[in-house]
């Protein structure tokens, strides 16, 4: 089969024929459809992810298929179940072998492609939003990076929620997905005095960034006392120093979040905002945004549209 390959840190990964894989006790083998990309895709490949696998490995963190073989031990889900996994590498090839217990049954109205990029985008920022920053109705909620992969979920979710959400991205054409999204404001990150404007607005009760940089200063001194500050990632490459003494005189709170955490110290609470979410979806209430899509052999381009942040929304490699 195809895969896309790490070999090397040093240099670009790579779509080369691999042996087919065998699914081990509690195990099973998916035909994967669709994969979708991640910023930590970006980090592994370089070998500055804090969970990257052991060289050579396949790329690829969450998947969308069909269980196709079981291995010992193994009877749910069912062979030919559409399913949606994450499992943190393995994704960007034409089958893989995942822990059975990762696997999410999916909605038949549910596109593979919608599917691919759902799990961690919607989980993030539902698990933080609600288990983390305990966002209330009427609150005032800052995305940063809005039209990105999670970003973009987090404005979505923050509008069902009740709040009234600023959306904070680069340019016009991604700020008008971030208002069709839900956003009551949209900020230009590259035209604003962001620490003004969201001040002029009222401030900030919440701020979900997965930006970091300079977004996370501006967005910190223009947080309203007693709010909280969610740290999701830090697309911009600059990990932002936090002054104490700030957090102190505003009574705030600075919140770091790790989805992938989840399954190892609470999978009943990632299981249950899982289950929340594909009942969202299929209630009608959850539109997922796909800004690009990439056949594998293109999987490199789609990396590139990925770091460069080109398009809002997930990117999505098909099989």
């Amino acid at each position: 089969m195809r895969a896309f390959v790490v070999s090397d840190h040093g240099s670009a990964p790579a779509v080369q024929d691999v042996p087919e894989p065998t699914p081990g006790p509690g195990q099973v083998r998916v035909r994967i459809h669709a994969c979708g990309l991640n910023f930590a895709d970006l980090l592994m490949a370089k070998g500055t992810y804090q969970d990257t696998p052991a060289l050579p490995f396949t790329l690829g963190m969450e998947v969308a298929g069909v269980v196709e073989t079981h291995g010992d031990g193994v009877t749910s889900p069912a062979i030919g179940t559409r399913v949606a996994v994450f499992e943190g590498s393995g994704g960007l090839a034409e089958a893989g072998v995942f822990d059975a217990a990762r696997c999410v049954t999916i909605p038949d109205s549910m596109p593979f492609e919608e599917a691919a990029g759902f799990i961690v985008a919607y989980g993030t920022s539902h698990l933080a939003l609600t288990d983390r920053a305990h966002l209330r109705q009427g609150e005032r909620l800052l995305v940063l990076g809005a039209a990105g992969g999670v970003g973009l979920t987090a404005v979505e979710l923050g509008a069902a929620m009740g709040a009234e959400v600023i959306a904070v991205a680069r340019g016009a054409e991604k700020l008008a997905v971030a208002k069709a999204a839900g956003a009551t404001h949209a900020l230009d990150s590259e035209r604003v005095d962001l620490r003004a404007e969201v001040k002029a607005l009222g401030g900030a009760d919440v701020v979900y960034d997965a930006v970091g940089g300079d977004g996370f200063k501006a967005a910190m001194r223009a947080t309203n006392p007693g709010g909280r500050l969610v740290v999701i990632g830090f697309a911009s490459g600059e990990i932002p120093q936090i002054p104490a003494n700030h957090l102190l005189v505003k009574n705030i709170d600075v919140i770091g979040f790790y989805w992938g955490g989840y399954l190892r110290w609470a999978p009943e609470r990632l299981a249950k905002s899982l289950g929340e979410l594909m009942a969202m979806y299929e209630a009608g209430q959850l539109n997922p945004h796909i800004g690009a899509r990439r056949p594998l052999e293109q999987a490199g381009d789609a990396l590139e549209i990925l770091r460069t942040r080109k398009v809002a929304g997930k990117v999505v490699v098909t099989m």
